[in-house]
């Protein structure tokens, strides 16, 4: 897949790693020599994963886990830290989309569910990440987001208030870390072939947009070393600019 070895050695979380983008990005680091930790609710998405990553020669750690059960991502940094001590990258990938909705007519059940999954899912992980991150000599941290969080078209009003909050969320993080070896980025993927966007647009050729694997390499840049900028929206589409 790659020769470029820039994760050698290091260890690499990858959240909603059982389709889609985050499947494709756990590819692209193990192929790049990280050893992933991969976590989704979806057991068989998962050894799926492991099939893949084994082929490329490299590793994983399976998480089936619900990101929302804040307990089971405490401990899952416990679990880290005993084994390895540190983690060099964190890629922030599952998400939710919600409703498509007016926002009167939207469920309170539905508006939590996603807030607790693309908002407090993640400020559960950095709780519970933050030390192991620092312990690396290169912290990377790296959420998925999307332009809905600027645009925040009529009927996006959930999606888009969760990704804002995202957003906000980690740009005050990497603010946190200006002293530190930690950099926190997000990471705006634009358009791609996922059963997300398919519900999202389901009129729409998927023939027409590009595959998770194409998309995913620019996204795992971002937890390589080699990436020392912090607070930035790197958006595949438009370059790169402070959150």
């Amino acid at each position: 897949m790659t020769e470029n070895k820039d994760l050698a050695r290091r260890v690499v979380l990858v959240t909603g790693a059982s389709r889609g983008l985050g499947y494709a990005a756990a590819k692209n680091a193990a192929a790049r020599g990280a050893h992933i930790i991969a976590v989704s609710r979806t057991v068989g998405g998962l050894e799926d994963l492991d099939d893949d990553i084994q082929a490329l020669g490299s590793s994983t750690t399976l998480v089936p886990m619900d990101l929302t059960d804040g307990d089971a991502v405490d401990r899952l940094g416990a679990a880290i830290f005993e084994r390895w001590g540190q983690l060099d990258g964190l890629i922030g990938n599952a998400g939710l989309l919600g409703a498509l909705s007016p926002l009167p007519h939207i469920e309170p059940k539905d508006f939590a569910n996603v807030f607790a999954v693309n908002v407090t899912a993640n400020y559960r992980l950095l709780r519970s990440l933050d030390m192991l991150l620092r312990q690396s000599d290169a912290g990377r941290a790296v959420f998925i987001s999307s332009g809905a969080a600027r645009s925040a078209k009529p009927y996006w009003g959930l999606y888009a208030a969760s990704k804002a909050a995202l957003d906000a969320m980690v740009k005050s993080y990497a603010g946190e870390m200006a002293i530190t070896n930690v950099k926190a980025n997000i990471f705006y993927p634009g358009q791609v072939r996922t059963a997300m966007r398919a519900r999202a647009m389901p009129g729409e050729d998927p023939a027409t947009l590009p595959s998770p694997d194409e998309v995913a390499p620019r996204m795992v840049d971002l937890v390589s070393p080699n990436y020392d900028k912090s607070g930035m929206r790197v958006d595949i589409l438009s370059g790169e600019e402070p959150l």
